[in-house]
């Protein structure tokens, strides 16, 4: 259904620091919309690693990426928010203090101020070329995130690549799933203790280490895998008994019609300025993964600081000459 909605702060992008700028903002009172291209909020931490443990958010010693969605859902219940799901936005015009936004969807947006909360963009994975690729992805033998763990025990499980994901995956599975590694190099860029982690699995038989290969072709019907093929650079090719292949080569990532709107960017991220997460645009402001500056850490927690940052940045915008007498939490509770 077309929505036409005004207030203070449009967000673009659901994710974690997407929700927790609804918090922040809803702290000044300041009402807000969120818009996402995903059919639901948690941005990656839902489309793509709702199990995978997060280990320096504060306060938890490890938490799922999914459970951690959950959390501030109920964080920002107080909050009433709309959320534009499965929408992209397409246009946007105005100035800081009255801007328009469009959607796909035929939404139009008026807002104050707006905040880019969204990650790595419109994001997908990148694909390996391999012959026969759409029948195996669309039977779920190639996948290119897990969802649920559980959903692969006892298979046989080729993993593909030499980063976090690959290695961190590759871990998780081992005591449930029989798992091959692939990759073109014995050193991984993963972080060097589960690196170790994983060079120890390998010594024990829990993992089998597939080195110097890269992938090469399917073997199967009908959507149904058999084995994954993997080839040295020299051209020897051999073939692995497999259910999943999952290719973890990153995502590629893409601002889509965002690019367009003609802020300052650098290789896909919007430069903003550190002391109020402002872009070139006045009142357009980036927090999270998009954003970039001196000093710019890729951490959640980073982006949940940035969106406080942006939060107290927007206030002036929304209700200039007031002054905005700022008390700890612990001291005012959560606005009614």
């Amino acid at each position: 259904m077309t929505q036409h909605i005004e207030t203070d702060v449009a967000i673009v992008g659901a994710g974690p620091v997407g929700l927790f700028a609804v918090f922040e903002l809803g702290m000044l009172k300041l009402s807000s919309v969120l818009i996402d291209a995903l059919p639901e909020v948690g941005g990656q931490c839902t489309a793509l690693y709702p199990e995978k443990p997060i280990y320096d958010i504060p306060g938890h010693p490890a938490i799922e990426a999914g459970a951690l969605v959950t959390a501030l859902e109920a964080q920002i219940a107080p909050f009433p928010v709309p959320r534009l799901l499965g929408r992209q936005v397409t246009g946007l015009s105005g100035e800081s203090g009255a801007f328009t936004l469009t959607t796909d969807q035929g939404d139009t947006i008026r807002a104050k101020a707006v905040i880019l909360a969204a990650g790595a963009g419109a994001f997908g994975p990148n694909r390996p070329p391999l012959d026969g690729l759409p029948a195996y992805e669309a039977s779920g033998a190639v996948q290119y995130f897990v969802r649920r763990r559980e959903d692969l025990r006892g298979k046989r499980v080729v993993i593909a690549g030499g980063g976090d994901s690959a290695v961190d995956w590759a871990l998780a599975l081992k005591d449930i799933a029989t798992v091959s590694v692939v990759h073109r190099r014995a050193k991984f860029r993963a972080a060097p203790e589960s690196a170790a982690q994983l060079d120890e699995a390998a010594r024990k038989g829990e993992i089998e280490m597939v080195i110097p290969y890269q992938l090469h072709g399917l073997a199967g019907a009908d959507g149904v895998l058999s084995a994954v093929e993997v080839a040295t650079l020299d051209g020897a090719v051999k073939a692995i008994p497999a259910d999943v292949l999952l290719p973890f080569f990153g995502l590629s990532m893409d601002l889509g019609p965002i690019a367009a709107w003609g802020l300052q960017s650098v290789a896909h991220h919007v430069t903003v300025d550190p002391s109020t997460c402002q872009t070139s645009l006045p009142g357009v402001f980036a927090i999270g993964d998009v954003a970039t500056y001196p000093g710019k850490l890729k951490l959640i927690l980073q982006g949940f600081s940035e969106a406080a940052v942006a939060a107290h940045a927007i206030h002036p915008i929304v209700h200039p000459g007031q002054a905005l007498h700022f008390e700890y939490s612990t001291t005012k509770g959560v606005p009614g």
